[in-house]
């Protein structure tokens, strides 16, 4: 369970890292502020076309009676939109990450070059690629985001268990794969392939859920993943060199094998 609060202190650290570097803080904030405008844009129009997907999507149930008709539209509509900011909170940090890579990926070297004495891992590609295999590895991270949704959806209309135990386990997995995108950014300077990442990660499960799980929760309110997201990147980055047990006097190599190439994810 110390891995929890490991976890958590990480996220702490990020915020206080970014808070002491004022320019680091201004410059991250701003691919966050234009996500935020398109991602509310997005869930304004679901919120107001939810109840009609839900009645074109259920023209078996209109001829059923007052309230059970209400009730069961109603209670579909909630679960619609539900799953489409289940979706938000995790597309929103890849989405964030790929319109914000090279000022991420400057705030990361930052973080690197100061915990290190100066010295910050590079992959030596071009940008062109390095967004490529972001905006790939993402899609491959969303599928994957996906298939657990609908699983959850379904499992949502369980009694009881759906109301309880479902909603702690999205909010798991949308933490654990939350943590991947933002510790992505250091890794993949690391020359680090996603199915290695995911791997990682699953060493030390309660490390990350410590971290991602209190930053899911952060980011279901309004405005708030805006203001987090430079210091998420930041405490990633720390913990990146946690998972890898990185020191000053032992920095690592990045990987002899090309980024892109084929992988087993």
């Amino acid at each position: 369970m110390r891995d929890l609060g490991a976890g958590f202190g990480y996220l702490v650290k990020g915020q206080r890292w970014v808070t002491g570097h004022g320019r680091s803080l201004g410059v991250g904030l701003l691919p966050g502020l234009v996500t935020l405008v398109l991602y509310a844009a997005a869930l304004t129009g679901l919120a107001y076309g939810a109840d009609d997907f839900v009645g074109w999507a259920t023209p078996f149930a209109d001829g059923w009676s007052s309230p059970w008709l209400s009730l069961f539209r109603g209670f579909l509509t909630a679960l619609v939109f539900a799953f489409g900011l289940f979706l938000a909170v995790i597309t929103f940090t890849a989405v964030t990450l790929l319109v914000g890579q090279p000022f991420y990926e400057k705030l990361s070297e930052d973080v690197d070059r100061a915990e290190s004495g100066g010295e910050a891992p590079e992959s030596g590609l071009p940008l062109w690629r390095e967004l490529w295999i972001s905006a790939r590895d993402s899609v491959r991270v969303l599928t994957r985001v996906v298939l657990y949704g609908i699983v959850l959806f379904a499992l949502g209309f369980l009694p009881v268990v759906g109301q309880t135990v479902v909603p702690a386990i999205g909010f798991c997995v949308s933490g654990f794969f939350l943590t991947e995108e933002l510790t992505a950014v250091a890794l993949q300077r690391r020359g680090v392939e996603l199915a290695e990442r995911l791997a990682l990660l699953r060493t030390r499960r309660l490390l990350v859920l410590g971290f991602g799980v209190p930053l899911t929760l952060a980011f279901l309110v309004p405005f708030v993943a805006v203001f987090l997201m430079p210091g998420a990147v930041a405490g990633a980055t720390l913990m990146v060199r946690d998972l890898r047990e990185e020191t000053p006097d032992s920095e690592p190599e990045p990987e002899s094998a090309p980024m892109g190439g084929p992988t087993t994810a």
